[in-house]
């Protein structure tokens, strides 16, 4: 039977439709998720050496054959330790769909303006901070060792939370809606190696955060006083009041109520 002959032998049902869509849906989103990373680099890597099977088989290459079965065996594993970052921000996503997003809105909207007013306080006296803004996932879990707030945002509160000299002015301020959780908490630090990346802790713990949730964290330098934003694992560097108010506007529109 020819391959026409097969293909035409075919019962295409609407399950069969579901089926592709799904499969589709899923392989574009890892890939969305990987693309322009070093991720994508070892995935092409990891398929090369998979394929090297499937060439041995073909051309009956045993030795090759027996070598690339034993690499097939412990490919998941070696996939599991490369990709542990991009597989925690993939489960995390999960919780960020339509529909369970629908269960996660904040009852307070976002206070853009104080934040904003305070940063360019902040930026102008060179005054180092790190404010995450909190989304559809709770930053409960990383402001649980810090010094719980729950007070309303305002500048004067963000100036003197990173004022040099105070107990809370090294760690990070959760923000959720129009109030502050918590001030002096510690952030996962970024393990991208990329060269580029020649930033202090503060930029490494934004962009840290930024990888393992879909929160939006602002970060004012301490050595010039430029003001950057990391969120889904991008640093946006020297922004501006109008900058920084539309990334704010477009990447927490969900925060508000």
């Amino acid at each position: 039977m020819s391959w026409y002959e097969r293909i035409a032998a075919l019962h295409f049902t609407w399950r069969d439709a579901v089926d592709v869509l799904v499969v589709a849906f899923i392989i574009y989103n890892i890939l969305a998720l990987i693309r322009g990373t070093r991720a994508m680099q070892i995935s092409i890597g990891l398929v090369l050496l998979a394929s090297t099977f499937f060439v041995a088989r073909a051309f009956d290459l045993p030795a090759l054959e027996a070598i690339s079965r034993e690499i097939l065996f412990y490919l998941p594993f070696v996939i599991i330790v490369l990709f542990q970052v991009e597989i925690r921000r993939a489960l995390a996503r999960m919780g960020t769909n339509p529909l369970l997003a629908f269960f996660n809105r904040h009852t307070h909207s976002a206070a853009f303006e104080p934040i904003v007013h305070a940063t360019e306080v902040l930026s102008a006296k060179r005054i180092g901070a790190l404010i995450a803004m909190e989304r559809t996932q709770s930053l409960r879990m990383y402001g649980e060792t810090a010094k719980a707030l729950d007070a309303i945002v305002s500048v004067e509160l963000l100036v003197s939370i990173f004022t040099p000299g105070g107990p809370l002015h090294d760690g990070a301020a959760i923000i959720r809606g129009n109030r502050v959780l918590a001030a002096g908490v510690l952030l996962p630090l970024t393990a991208s190696a990329d060269p580029k990346l020649a930033h202090g802790t503060r930029h490494r713990a934004a962009l840290g955060l930024s990888e393992e949730s879909d929160a939006l964290i602002i970060v004012i330098s301490e050595e010039n006083g430029s003001i950057a934003a990391a969120t889904e694992g991008t640093l946006h560097e020297n922004l501006d009041r109008d900058q920084l108010l539309q990334l704010m506007s477009e990447h927490l529109r969900g925060a508000a109520a």
